[in-house]
């Protein structure tokens, strides 16, 4: 009877352990999936953030051909979209994409004064593109952060919160807009 008994509690104790293991790679395998989506949906950031990029040269030198006494906007064009190439992390890429987007409103403010380079078709055609980027942008922010946001949820809650601890899945930073995007461009002729 004893072995009997002993047999029971035995496979009791194998089912237990097998549930709670189960259980923890599944959990584990949740936390994974979330971070590959908060990755993934951070490279679509910077894919379109470098769709943005690549589009900005086109428009500076067309800019250039009406406008060619405003080599500070030039500049400052450049170095923003340099800043951002560089960026490494959601926080840097935020600044940098702040000073990017003042630099490129003071670029098309330049563009008012000029009713030739306002009607060329190249122009038009590049700042439509741009525009489009630009929600692109906006879309691809939401959704890392959201992405950011039920990550960061999973990881704090009970009992994730220990199996995130334990294999060192951390906190990830939201891609915030900087004091500098808040502010409304500067633009001096």
């Amino acid at each position: 009877m004893k072995k009997g008994i002993g047999c029971v509690v035995l496979i009791g104790l194998g089912a237990v352990v097998l549930i709670a293991g189960l259980w923890l790679a599944g959990a584990y395998n949740g936390l994974v999936t979330r971070n590959e989506q908060v990755d993934s949906a951070w490279a679509q950031v910077q894919n379109v953030l470098q769709r943005r990029g690549d589009l900005i040269p086109n428009l500076v030198e067309t800019v250039k051909g009406y406008a060619a006494h405003e080599k500070e906007i030039f500049e400052s064009v450049a170095e923003a979209r340099g800043r951002l190439a560089g960026a490494t992390s959601p926080a840097e890429a935020a600044a940098a994409n702040a000073g990017l987007t003042s630099a490129l409103g003071r670029l098309l403010a330049i563009a008012e004064n000029y009713p030739q380079l306002k009607a060329n078709e190249n122009f038009i055609r590049l700042q439509d593109e741009l525009a489009g980027s630009e929600n692109r942008i906006a879309t691809e922010r939401m959704r890392f952060n959201d992405s950011v946001r039920v990550y960061n949820t999973l990881i704090k809650r009970f009992p994730n919160n220990f199996i995130a601890g334990f294999f060192n899945f951390g906190e990830k930073e939201y891609f915030e807009a900087t004091a500098e995007a808040r502010e409304v461009p500067k633009v001096k002729f």
